[in-house]
């Protein structure tokens, strides 16, 4: 077993976007691990697809021989899937849960043993997990599943010591979007609505915050020493909340749906 320097940090998708400036922002001090598939194996990379039962396992069997422990885990790991529900193959649906739902859950089973009081889990959720979005439907729902998780899971293991917290950024300028598989398929009943609906967002590119501001305010978060349930990231998303809470779910809904797909003009 290794001396480990710090706290050993374990990081999903370390290899890009938020994860590789999480992994970057606690390197100094700290034992970070990165956990991800594209990643070249080393003392603190491990490759691992989320999505697959064993490379996980096989994953927190080294940390543990390794470190014998793992004081933070951040589930950062994650991508997205755009298409019309009824058009949506099996297969998109299942993978896009099997990463961004089956992964946080099968890396908080193998990380939990390792934990001891003071330890702490961050799963990287997202503003999608507040405001359903058209023609993101699944996206959206991986991660409010990630969110609930988050917040069964904190008065589950609170008793013990070991804090939870979902974040939620909004649009951040990474690669994510670039990414995102799309699925463009169509009927007569959405005609070209899919389409616009991602040229719409699309266009928005610019307006997305920065990944350096958004860092900062999510490695802010990471470092707290006690957690709120979630976080919002980006001041737009903050406002919004604020009128979801003051306002019924069926505005909200309208107002989100013009403004990521506007209808078309009768």
């Amino acid at each position: 077993m290794k001396k480990p320097q710090g706290k050993i940090i374990v990081v999903t998708g370390g290899t890009s976007g938020i994860g590789r400036h999480i992994v970057g922002a606690f390197s100094e001090g700290n034992t970070v691990v990165n956990l991800a598939r594209s990643c070249v194996p080393s003392d603190t990379n491990i490759r691992c697809d989320v999505s697959v039962a064993a490379d996980v396992e096989a994953a927190f069997r080294e940390i543990k021989q390794r470190y014998g422990r793992v004081d933070i885990l951040i589930n950062n790991a994650g991508y997205g899937v755009s298409g019309a529900v009824e058009l949506l193959s099996d297969e998109e649906v299942e993978r896009i849960f099997e990463v961004n739902f089956h992964g946080v859950f099968r890396c908080i089973k193998h990380a939990l043993p390792l934990m001891q009081s003071g330890g702490k889990i961050v799963n990287i959720s997202s503003a999608c997990a507040i405001f359903p979005l058209p023609f993101r439907s699944m996206y959206c729902a991986s991660k409010a599943a990630v969110s609930m998780l988050s917040h069964s899971l904190r008065e589950e293991v609170r008793p013990y010591g070991i804090d939870v917290t979902a974040i939620c950024p909004g649009d951040i300028k990474t690669e994510f979007t670039k990414n995102r598989v799309k699925n463009f398929s169509t009927n007569a009943r959405y005609g070209d609505r899919i389409k616009k609906a991602d040229d719409h967002i699309s266009a928005r590119e610019n307006k997305r915050m920065s990944v350096d501001y958004a860092c900062r305010k999510i490695e802010k978060i990471i470092a707290k020493k006690k957690y709120k349930p979630f976080y919002l990231v980006g001041k737009k998303y903050k406002f919004l909340y604020a009128l979801y809470r003051l306002f019924p779910l069926n505005v909200i809904l309208k107002a989100t749906g013009k403004m990521f797909a506007p209808e078309e003009k009768k």
